[in-house]
């Protein structure tokens, strides 16, 4: 994605290009990153890992309290916390989620990679 075409989704649906708008309007997901999930290895990830599958929604909720980093951006799923969005790249993520624009995850993928760090893809999309 283009810094231009990111800036314009975090000013909203009105700023998108034509073809972004278009499918918002029929209901489409707008793609806004693909990231790893950080530190599985310190929650329940491994707990609930074999449950997982790619496709799977995961929820997005911001901890403006944790300690280490008041812009975190958590990651769950079905209420087991896997880890969190790479602080990396929570910027535009939890800009649209404290403006309570409608940010969605999923699984896009899995590995059984000994890094952690490769173990659980997710992709971030804005949903209309």
């Amino acid at each position: 994605m283009s810094r231009r075409t990111f800036l314009k989704a975090l000013i909203g649906l009105a700023g998108l290009p034509v073809a972004a708008r278009l499918q918002a309007k029929e209901n489409r997901p707008i793609p806004i990153q693909q990231s790893p999930v950080a530190g599985f290895q310190y929650h329940r990830g491994e707990e609930v890992w074999p449950l997982l599958q790619a496709g799977m929604p995961l929820e997005l909720r911001r901890e403006p309290e944790n300690r280490y980093d008041r812009k975190a951006v958590a990651v769950y799923w079905q209420g087991a916390q896997l880890g969190y969005v790479p602080r990396a790249e929570n910027h535009a993520v939890r800009t649209m989620l404290d403006r309570g624009q409608p940010v969605k995850a999923r699984i896009s993928a899995l590995s059984p990679d000994a890094n952690p760090w490769r173990r659980i893809q997710m992709e971030i999309y804005l949903k209309s």
